[in-house]
C-alpha cells in the first residue's frame, strides 16, 4: 500500500486567535506543567486553546515506551515530582475549568507503573475544585487490577485507556504493548465499578480493512465502553520511528463507523479525521450522563 502525504481538503481548519491562546501558555510555563497537546502535536490544540482547555501530562514529557505513531519523546524519564499534583490543580483553578482531562507518559520504570501520581492528582484537583469532573487517560498499567482500582477509588470520573489501532497492528504500532492487555483494562474498570464511565480511542488510516476497525469497535463492545473516539492518524515526523499514513478516510467512512457503534450500544461516539482522544471530553461525559443510571 502507497504512503499518502497529502492532506484532503477537510483538514481545513480556521487559524485561532492567538491573543485567545496566550493566557493558557502563560499559565502551563508559570506552573511548568506539560500538556499532551503540545508533546503530541494534536491537530486541535489552536481550537482548544483558544477556549482556555487543555490536556494535563503528568508523570514528566519522556516515555519509557516508543510506540511508533506517538510524537512524545522516549528516553530516562525524571524523578517523580511531588508538587505536580498541586500545580496541575492551582492551574485548572485559575482556567476556570470545570471539566479536565489527565494523562501521563508510561513509566514502567516505577512500581506502581505512576499509579500514585495520578490519585495524588485526582484528589487535589477535587479538594481545590468542589464539584469538578476529572477525566483520565491512564497507561495499561500492566492490566494490574491494584492500580486500576485505586484509580477508580481516587473519585475519577472516567477512566479512559486507548487501543490506538486494531489487533493485526498492535504489536507493530505498540511493540512494547499488546492488545488484549489494554482491551483487559477497560474490562477491569468496567468489573470495578459498573457506574464508571470508560473510554477509549483508535486511529485509522493505517492499513486497517472494514471488517477489522468493526471487529475492534466489537471487542470494546464486549467490555463496556461507554465513549469511544476515532480519528485519522497522522505521521508526527517523516523519521523511521514513526510509522507513514497509508490512507486518508474520508469523512462518510467514519460516520459509518459511528453508526456501526452505535448499534452496539455505546453512549457516545465521536469519529471524524480530526477527532482525538479528549475530543470534547466534556460534551461527551455531559451526553453519557443522560443516559446513565448510577447503580453500582
Amino acid at each position: 500500500m502507497t504512503t499518502q502525504t497529502k492532506l484532503p481538503a477537510w483538514f481545513k481548519q480556521r487559524i485561532p486567535d492567538l491573543s485567545q491562546i496566550e493566557p493558557l501558555k502563560q499559565i502551563l510555563k508559570t506552573s511548568c506543567l506539560h500538556t499532551v497537546c503540545e508533546e503530541a502535536h494534536c491537530p486541535n490544540m489552536g481550537t482548544c486553546w483558544s477556549k482556555g482547555v487543555a490536556t494535563f501530562m503528568i508523570l514528566g514529557d519522556a516515555c519509557t515506551r516508543a510506540c511508533r505513531f506517538c510524537a512524545v519523546e522516549s528516553g530516562e524519564p525524571k524523578a517523580i515530582d511531588e508538587q505536580e499534583p498541586f500545580r496541575v490543580a492551582c492551574a485548572v483553578k485559575e482556567l476556570n475549568l470545570d471539566y479536565v482531562v489527565l494523562t501521563s507518559v508510561t513509566r514502567d520504570d516505577l512500581p506502581d507503573k505512576g499509579c500514585n501520581q495520578f490519585c495524588n492528582t485526582i484528589c487535589s484537583l477535587k479538594e481545590m475544585i468542589p464539584g469538578i469532573k476529572v477525566e483520565s487517560l491512564i497507561p495499561d498499567f500492566s492490566a494490574d487490577k491494584e492500580l486500576i482500582v485505586r484509580v477508580i477509588d481516587s473519585g475519577v470520573d472516567v477512566v479512559a485507556h486507548n487501543m490506538e489501532t486494531i489487533r493485526r497492528l498492535s504489536g507493530i504500532l505498540r511493540p512494547q504493548a499488546n492488545y488484549a492487555t489494554s482491551l483487559n483494562v477497560l474490562r477491569i474498570a468496567k468489573q470495578t465499578r459498573k457506574s464508571i464511565l470508560t473510554k477509549s480511542g483508535f486511529m485509522v488510516g493505517l492499513g486497517e480493512s472494514l471488517d477489522e476497525v468493526k471487529g475492534l469497535i466489537q471487542d470494546l463492545a464486549s467490555v463496556g465502553c461507554d465513549i469511544l473516539t476515532i480519528g485519522q492518524y497522522l505521521a508526527p515526523s517523516k523519521s523511521h520511528r514513526h510509522v507513514s499514513v497509508k490512507r486518508f478516510v474520508s469523512p462518510d467512512e467514519f460516520e459509518g463507523y459511528k453508526e456501526f457503534g452505535t448499534t452496539l450500544g455505546f453512549k457516545h461516539i465521536f469519529s471524524a479525521p480530526l477527532v482525538r482522544s479528549s475530543y470534547c471530553a466534556k460534551e461527551a461525559y455531559q451526553n453519557c450522563q443522560k443516559t446513565t443510571s448510577g447503580v453500582d
